[in-house]
C-alpha cells in the first residue's frame, strides 16, 4: 500500500478540543474493579496506571512502544463471546478488568493510554481497516494510527502483527475510515479524504465516553 493512502486519512484540525485527554483513575474506581472482578483486575489496572505515569517522561518512541506491549499482553475475544453483544467497545479499564477484548477494545485503550502520557489528539486515529490476509481473508479490523505531521507515513500500533510498523510497510490492511475525540474521516482509495463530521456521530464511540465519564465518577 503506498503511505498516501494512509495520508489521506489526517487532515489538519483548527481550533480542535478534545476532552478525552481529561482523564485518571480515582480510588474509589480501582477498589470497585477489585471487589467486582478480583485482585488481579486490580494489579492489571494499577500496572496501566503506572505505565502512564512512567509513559509521560519518555520520547515519543518509547511511549508508542509501552501502550502497544501493554495491551497486547491481554487475550482476544470476541464481543459475541466476551460480552454477550455483535459489537461492543469496551472502556481500558473494562477491557483490563475482564483481561480480554477485540480489535476495537486494544486501539481504543492505546488511544487513550497515549493521549494520557501527553501524546496529542491531532497525533492519534483510531482507524477501521480491511486486513487482507488473516483468517477470515479480508475481515474488518481496527488499529491505532501514529502521525508525526500531517503529511506523514503513520506509524499502526496493532494487535494482530505486534510489531509496530509504518503504514507503507502494512500492504496487508487498507484503510476505510478514521476517527478521534476530534473529527471522523472517510478514505476514499482515489482522490482526497474527506472530514465528514465529529466522532460523537459513530454511537459506539458516545457510549463509550459515557461509560467513561460514569467510571470518572465512581
Amino acid at each position: 500500500m503506498k503511505p498516501i493512502a494512509w495520508m489521506l486519512l489526517l487532515l489538519p484540525i483548527v481550533g480542535a478540543v478534545c476532552a478525552d485527554t481529561q482523564f485518571g483513575l480515582s480510588s474509589r474506581l480501582i477498589a470497585y474493579v477489585g471487589k467486582q472482578y478480583g485482585e488481579n483486575a486490580k494489579l492489571r489496572v494499577l500496572d496501566w496506571q503506572r505505565l502512564i505515569a512512567t509513559g509521560k517522561g519518555v520520547p515519543i518512541q518509547e511511549k508508542l512502544k509501552l501502550a502497544n506491549d501493554f495491551f497486547n499482553r491481554v487475550e482476544f475475544v470476541s464481543d459475541l463471546r466476551h460480552w454477550g453483544k455483535a459489537d461492543y467497545w469496551a472502556t481500558p479499564v473494562e477491557m483490563l478488568a475482564t483481561n480480554g477484548g477485540d480489535c476495537e477494545d486494544f486501539a481504543i485503550g492505546k488511544y487513550f493510554t497515549l493521549l494520557a502520557m501527553g501524546v496529542p489528539v491531532e497525533s492519534l486515529r483510531i482507524t477501521y481497516v480491511r486486513a487482507l490476509r488473516f483468517n477470515p481473508v479480508d475481515q474488518a479490523h481496527m488499529v491505532l494510527a501514529y502521525y508525526t505531521e500531517p503529511d506523514a507515513d503513520p506509524l499502526i500500533l496493532d494487535n494482530l502483527d505486534k510489531a509496530i510498523w509504518p503504514a507503507s510497510e502494512r500492504d496487508d490492511l487498507v484503510p476505510v475510515y478514521s476517527f478521534n475525540g476530534a473529527g471522523l474521516w472517510l478514505a476514499k482509495e482515489r482522490g482526497e479524504g474527506r472530514k465528514v463530521g465529529k466522532a460523537d456521530r459513530i454511537s459506539l464511540w458516545n457510549d463509550l465516553l459515557a461509560r467513561m465519564n460514569a467510571e470518572a465518577k465512581k
